[in-house]
């Protein structure tokens, strides 16, 4: 009799449905396992063996056939070997307990028959609940915070004979507490009061954070563009559980820790980084530091000095916010929804524009340097800055705006927009249809748009990313429509020359606007 047992199989962070069939027959003692199994699959069979030896189920005089569906698709890992076990005890009759169709079995074996956690747990437990089973027997893990899926029960296991004691019914079933994280408080290691100056280009920061929207600064050494960068993370509001769920799971199919669980990720790769560490991949494809960033933050410093394959390998997750990673036997993909950061010198001397010190590169030099982020990369960046140093004299620590301040209103203009678009998902991510539909530009404003795009020869990824720019910009003033001067503002952050900007970077709203109406007159 051939019995069939609820697994699940991954694909980098997304789950299917593995169909685990098993038959037991008299014959030559042996255990044979089909449908792409890998190694690690492969050698189940002695892991299992051991197992239900160990338990007083002996195989002797049997041939075990395990078949793992769908057959064309590769498994790894030893996330089937609980659901084989099961298999083998139903198809030898050496249990009578029905195994229900609504439930999957993911985990390990020792030899002693302890299920042990996975690799890839949290990611297999999301996937369950999109495969929409009901129940979800896997192995208890102290170091993985308590999991809450509605519509799904979680039952955390020890051994093998658990799951069989509960199946059948036969005594209360041993309740394993899962760890409870206590709540974290948001550490502030860098506040935006401790920034002198700047204060556009921190304005301009709080609307990347409220909208999701990606930035590019340039400036000389040393006028801040990575303390503001570093100092970024401090005015995002914390993630959801959701959030908190796929952070976790990427970074177990990463073996990498974190140090908090509901602050978004900020990662800072060197510009030495190579094109898989950043993008992912390997032999068997591990996610990369766009996905180590989903949610949070990606922090490119010196932006010139990564290579330029490395750079337009950012092309995909920039756009789609997702990273396919294509080897022989497999396809993978991750997700890379994360807040792109990037920092350059504006030469390679880093003094072009500079009122301190003259520049010394020639204009051949600056061209190439310049050139060596490609234009589709810039055309994905909403925020473009030009910063200048700041002179220190004047300025007091006293009128300036803590990050906490900042995220409350980064918080209320996110809680806008989600509630807008009926989801979490922000401006700069959102359906472009969905955006318009919300929020239609007058006609005024889209003859003013068009025309000073047509002037710049900006392309229609440009001229959409103003759009979301402007929106943002009304959500953090708490405005139902795209005002002009929403637009103005957005317009400017889009569109900086560092040779013609004062020294902080940005024209206020009065200057925009008379600067642009005199635009569109001439």
């Amino acid at each position: 009799m051939s019995i069939k047992v609820n697994s699940i199989g991954l694909k980098g962070l997304e789950g299917y449905t593995v169909q685990v069939e098993v038959q037991v027959k008299e014959g030559i003692e042996s255990i044979v396992v089909v449908g792409l199994p890998d190694a690690s699959v492969k050698e189940s069979k002695e892991r299992v063996s051991a197992a239900l030896h160990s338990m007083g189920y002996s195989l002797v005089d049997r041939k075990v056939i395990i078949n793992l569906s769908p057959a064309e698709q590769k498994k790894n890992g030893p996330l089937f070997d609980l659901a084989i076990a099961l298999g083998i005890l139903k198809s030898g009759d050496f249990i009578q307990e029905k195994i229900p169709n609504e439930a999957g079995f993911i985990g390990a074996l020792s030899l002693d028959g302890t299920v042990l956690p996975v690799e890839g747990m949290i990611a297999a437990v999301l996937a369950a609940k999109k495969l929409n089973l009901k129940k979800l027997f896997l192995p208890y893990d102290p170091t993985i915070p308590k999991v809450d899926i509605a519509n799904m029960e979680l039952i955390y296991i020890t051994m093998i004979q658990d799951v069989i004691d509960h199946l059948a019914g036969r005594k209360p079933f041993p309740f394993i507490q899962p760890t409870i994280v206590p709540m974290e408080e948001k550490i502030i290691e860098r506040n935006f009061n401790q920034i002198i100056g700047h204060e556009c280009a921190k304005r301009a920061l709080e609307i990347a954070a409220a909208g999701e929207h990606y930035v590019l600064m340039d400036g000389p050494p040393g006028c801040g563009k990575s303390l503001l960068a570093e100092t970024f993370s401090s005015i995002l509001p914390p993630l959801s559980k959701e959030a908190q769920l796929e952070k976790i799971s990427l970074y177990q199919l990463a073996g990498t820790s974190y140090q908090s669980l509901s602050q978004p990720p900020y990662r800072h790769p060197h510009h030495s980084a190579s094109a898989v560490s950043l993008i992912g991949g390997g032999t068997n494809p591990k996610p990369g530091e766009v996905s180590l960033a989903h949610r949070g933050v990606l922090f490119l410093d010196e932006l010139a000095e990564f290579s330029k394959k490395t750079l337009d390998m950012l092309r995909q997750p920039l756009e789609n916010e997702k990273v396919t990673i294509s080897r022989i036997h497999s396809t993978v993909t991750y997700p890379a929804k994360f807040i792109f950061i990037a920092a350059m010198n504006p030469c390679p001397c880093g003094y072009l524009g500079s009122n301190t010190q003259y520049c010394t590169c020639s204009e051949k030099q600056i061209k190439s340097y310049q050139n060596r982020v490609s234009g589709p990369i810039l055309d994905r960046i909403d925020i473009l800055l030009s910063l200048k140093p700041v002179n220190l004299e004047g300025h007091s620590f006293k009128e300036m705006e803590s990050s906490k301040a900042v995220m409350n209103r980064v918080k209320a203009a996110r809680e806008r927009q989600y509630e807008r678009y009926g989801k979490e998902v922000c401006n700069g991510s959102v359906l472009f249809e969905q955006l318009i539909t919300h929020s239609p530009l007058t006609n005024i404003q889209q003859q003013l748009l068009q025309k000073v795009c047509i002037q710049e020869g900006l392309s229609n990824r440009v001229q959409i990313k103003i759009i979301r720019l402007a929106r943002t910009i009304a959500d953090l003033k708490g405005e139902k429509a795209i005002s002009n001067d929403c637009l103005l503002e957005a317009m400017k952050l889009r569109k900086v020359e560092h040779t013609s900007l004062p020294n902080q970077g940005i024209l206020t709203g009065e200057e925009q606007g008379s600067h642009y109406l005199n635009t569109i007159k001439g």
